[in-house]
């Protein structure tokens, strides 16, 4: 019979991949971690902001416009900005009332980012590699496809876990237009969901929001990639500099062409679900996304809470006259 030393000594060069692999994954659990709680705070810093922005997509202007001048000396209305309607929030709800709705989306933003790191566990991306020769276009076009490939896959996976906690923020907060009381806490929501509408209820306006990130991870990711490959030289000094910024530049671009797809997201979530904002005089009532869409751009509203600071009543011909 062995004793305890010799047992250690036959299996110590079994331990060490062991061991190796259990501080692997703890190192990433850890990382994970830290992921999430960063996300958590980030969200719940912007989530007033957003809470905003979601109040004018669905078309609650609750404050009387003022009359303003451009720089042309033209008279026009101005809606309230952003921190004029967050004041509002707080004379109605108090501080507090600024953050409805967040603990829907702080759940989502975690799992979020524990679906990310499964899928490319599961699905390893193959290691990134710069081209920047244009002998060798073919090449990296091919590599900047499979890679957008997989992001979408990863987004679309994230999208799909995320969306139904997307849904119940968004009804949560589309509740002080009615000052309803029907969606409170997260689990309470999610029951209230299953039992009216069922698993689809879940899943209004997942496509168009699906959509839009698709669109607008490719149209980043191959825009970029023809800008860095055609319009900078390698020859110029500053070229790495200029390539770590082209996404970044692409991306604020091109969010701006994918921003009614996300509107028609948002509104989908609240259409015909019982609350006020979702129902007419406040909203038709939409068949699909589709119709959504169509009414939005017949009545030129598809970027309608894009901006914060700088909004005017979409009227015409309205004489203006000051007090």
């Amino acid at each position: 019979m062995g004793t305890p030393e010799n047992l250690s000594g036959g299996t110590g060069g079994r331990r060490e991949p062991l061991r190796f692999d259990q501080d692997a994954s703890a190192t990433a659990v850890d990382m994970d971690t830290a992921i999430v709680l960063l996300g958590a705070g980030v969200t719940a810093i912007t989530h007033p902001l957003l809470y905003v922005k979601l109040l004018i997509q669905i078309g609650h202007e609750p404050l009387t416009p003022t009359v303003g001048t451009t720089m042309f000396g033209r008279k026009v209305l101005y809606l309230p900005g952003f921190f004029s309607y967050a004041q509002h929030i707080v004379r109605v709800d108090g501080k507090m009332g600024l953050f409805r709705g967040l603990s829907p989306r702080i759940m989502s933003s975690a799992i979020s980012t524990m679906v990310r790191s499964k899928v490319k566990q599961a699905v390893p991306a193959e290691q990134a590699e710069h081209v920047s020769n244009r002998d060798d276009l073919k090449t990296s076009l091919r590599k900047v496809m499979k890679e957008t490939s997989h992001e979408m896959v990863i987004q679309c996976l994230s999208r799909i876990a995320t969306h139904p906690f997307h849904v119940i923020s968004v009804r949560c907060m589309a509740q002080f237009v009615g000052r309803e009381v029907k969606y409170r806490g997260l689990f309470s929501s999610i029951t209230k969901i299953f039992n009216d509408e069922g698993i689809g209820g879940f899943f209004v306006g997942v496509v168009p929001h699906i959509l839009g990130e698709v669109i607008f991870l490719w149209c980043c990711n191959l825009l970029a990639h023809f800008i860095n490959t055609y319009a900078v030289d390698d020859n110029f000094s500053q070229a790495p500099a200029v390539r770590s910024y082209t996404k970044f530049v692409m991306g604020i671009a091109v969010s701006v062409l994918t921003y009614p797809f996300m509107l028609v997201a948002d509104l989908m979530a609240v259409n015909n679900c019982g609350l006020v904002a979702g129902l007419p005089p406040n909203s038709p009532i939409f068949k699909s996304w589709v119709h959504c869409w169509a009414h939005l751009s017949h009545e030129g509203h598809l970027f309608r809470g894009s901006s914060f600071f700088y909004r005017r009543v979409p009227v015409t011909g309205m004489a203006l006259t000051e007090e």
